[in-house]
């Protein structure tokens, strides 16, 4: 591991970074949700029913969902009417309660950990999800070693993050939204503008595309691709563990 990492802009020790993001969430947890639809505009929904879609989960899945956070994705699958088996991973028991409260029913299991050492076995998992949470991980590089280990033969990954633009003019457009708007919605709708300067800076630090494609290939995943929403302000990428 190396010896510092990126907290937003800042160079922070790796455990550093551990202990300030989870004060992030810990401290937004209870306007988690109406923040998104605030910050997005609603449209983070209509990314994560796309991402789901692309799941495409069944009956006979047994999937993890690692930082579910409030659990969107997981209603996103039980609204297909599915009795898949579903484990929630968060590493932030505020972030995992606020989930308990929304995911009452189905075949749903909650558990607090790190997605850069999990506790479950090899070959374990058919679907792998990530959703707006690697960019919050210490070691990218670990998480996606893990969850190559705990995904079956024919496994595949899902992982749904803020991206890179692709045109220069939204570019320009989305950075300046990111710089000034979102950290004012923070501090006027959950009084906490620090949390949500780190979200823009946290995004800014984010791998692009095809760097992160390339990283999810070092792991061992294969037929790795990655599918732009918004034109690259949200990227899906997938692959398959064979």
């Amino acid at each position: 591991m190396s010896k510092s990492s990126n907290f937003g802009y800042s160079k922070v020790t790796p455990k550093e970074k551990t202990k300030l993001v989870q004060k992030v969430f810990s401290d937004v947890a209870s306007n988690y949700d109406l923040m998104n639809d605030v910050m997005s505009f609603g449209a983070h929904r209509l990314w994560k029913t796309i991402f789901i879609d692309l799941v495409n989960p069944s009956k006979e899945d047994k999937i993890i969902d690692v930082g579910s956070g409030s659990g969107d994705l997981v209603i996103e699958i039980q609204n297909k009417n599915l009795e898949t088996k579903i484990d929630v991973v968060d590493l932030n028991q505020e972030m995992l309660n606020e989930g308990k409260k929304r995911l009452n029913k189905g075949n749903v299991r909650f558990y607090l950990q790190n997605a850069e050492n999990l506790n479950f076995d090899r070959n374990t998992y058919d679907k792998y999800l990530i959703s707006f949470c690697l960019r919050n991980i210490t070691n990218i590089d670990q998480s996606l070693n893990e969850a190559f280990r705990i995904l079956k033969p024919g496994g595949q990954y899902y992982c749904m993050e803020f991206s890179k633009p692709t045109s220069i003019p939204l570019s320009k457009i989305y950075s300046y939204y990111k710089s000034n708007f979102i950290p004012f919605f923070g501090k006027m709708f959950s009084n906490n503008e620090e949390a949500y300067n780190y979200l823009n800076e946290s995004i800014d630090m984010f791998p692009n595309q095809e760097i992160l494609k390339k990283k999810i290939e070092h792991v061992g995943f294969r037929s790795v691709k990655y599918l732009n929403l918004f034109d690259g302000i949200v990227s899906i990428h997938t692959g398959f563990k064979y």
